[in-house]
């Protein structure tokens, strides 16, 4: 039960990173065809986001008075619709309208899945799941691409990827009942739970404080705020970036995108091994400096070839990062505040995705879209600092912890 349970689970995953790339994969194309200005992506990208940060602002009571099974296939249910509302789409203005139950789908069950898994699995299990909504990141620019060469057919595109939504809505209708026994069910114990997820308990647990008033707590928002500010730029933007700065056609474009999104599903794939062996801490500051690494390939004056390239360092260097900051949050904060804070990461994270890609288009259709790998460089450089600043707190805070400790003791 618990296995075909993390299956279920995988497969919600699939579901929330299918949309996540279509837009940015397809918006040069749809671009013409509405005849709108670069930047109107970016507001649609800005209201699918602002739709994720409401609901999951609300994620916890939601799932506390309906469960996590029935969130999840309402969350997927609305997802599909609205991408069939995508096909349909006669103009910006219904695009606009589609694209709120697309945002408002994600949120609750993006948090409430993230929590459940860094609470009762092991590390590799977080970045396996996240593996999974690279697999759907990764088919949908694929899928999208190929309707594309074939005739600029993008409305084809969301009809197919919407059809894959409804088919995963079946599998959840069916499914909801074994999500209600273990909900149910509180002699239950997950077969992969170990001490690793209880999570170290802080002294902020024992005591009567706010999440937000616990030492480093804002450090982690920021480091999730650049990093979501870079994955979603990235998706959104490369695209313009390709055929624009670098010359490619269209559906060329799509694809090296696509082995973007290939290069941080590969890397989580690889990465739930790495776990074993690895801390997070470790993880996460290894895949910043790749990342980083990546995005100065994209400025140098190479051939476009080296594009590619610095999309796919880019995308093995975000691949560790986002599932291990999730994982590390009972460890860094104590269990007690990991669902409220858990909560407060993926709407600083879906504000980064919200809130940075329309800024580079903005800033791009008054200037050039060239401009796009600075940002990257600039996202990628401020959540490493931050991130580093994290660890150094929690280094001094674990410290004085010994300390005490010891003085106790003598």
């Amino acid at each position: 039960m618990t296995t075909f349970l993390l299956i279920i689970i995988y497969l919600a995953f699939i579901s929330l990173g299918l949309p996540d790339s279509l837009l940015g994969a397809a918006w040069p194309v749809m671009q013409s065809d509405y005849g709108a200005p670069l930047e109107t992506a970016g507001f649609l990208f800005m209201t699918i986001a602002g739709g994720t940060i409401i609901s999951s602002l609300a994620s916890g009571k939601i799932l506390k008075r309906f469960g996590t099974g029935n969130v999840t296939f309402v969350s997927v249910l609305m997802t599909a619709a609205a991408l069939l509302g995508f096909h349909f789409a006669p103009s910006i203005i219904w695009l606009i309208i589609c694209a709120i139950p697309l945002g408002l789908g994600a949120g609750a069950v993006d948090a409430g899945l993230n929590d459940y898994v860094a609470t009762h699995y092991k590390a590799h299990h977080m970045s396996w799941l996240h593996c999974f909504w690279g697999v759907g990141a990764t088919l949908g620019p694929i899928i999208m691409a190929q309707f594309i060469s074939e005739g600029n057919s993008w409305r084809n595109g969301y009809f197919v990827i919407s059809g894959i939504q409804f088919a995963l809505v079946v599998i959840l209708l069916f499914t909801l009942p074994l999500w209600n026994r273990v909900t149910k069910n509180s002699n239950l114990t997950l077969t992969e739970e170990t001490e690793d997820s209880k999570g170290v308990i802080n002294a902020e647990d024992a005591e009567d404080v706010k999440p937000l008033q616990i030492k480093g707590v804002k450090l982690a928002l920021a480091s999730f705020l650049f990093y979501c500010g870079v994955e979603a730029t990235m998706g959104l933007w490369g695209s313009s970036f390709l055929v624009n700065v670098k010359g490619l056609s269209a559906a060329t474009a799509a694809g090296w995108v696509s082995f973007y999104y290939a290069g941080i599903t590969i890397g989580r794939f690889i990465t739930g091994f790495i776990t074993f062996k690895m801390t997070n801490r470790t993880l996460i500051q290894l895949g910043q400096i790749i990342a980083l690494i990546g995005a100065v390939i994209l400025i140098l004056p190479l051939p476009s070839i080296f594009s590619l390239i610095g999309f796919i360092i880019v995308g093995l260097g975000l691949a560790p990062i986002f599932p291990c900051m999730l994982h590390e949050t009972p460890t860094r904060f104590g269990k007690k505040h990991s669902q409220t804070i858990m909560g407060y990461q993926m709407a600083i994270a879906y504000t980064g995705t919200t809130f940075m890609p329309p800024l580079l288009g903005f800033i791009a259709t008054h200037s050039t879209i060239g401009i796009f790998p600075f940002c990257i460089v600039v996202f990628v450089a401020a959540m490493l600092l931050s991130s580093q600043k994290l660890n150094s707190l929690l280094t001094k805070k674990a410290v004085f912890k010994r300390k005490d400790s010891i003085s106790a003791v003598l």
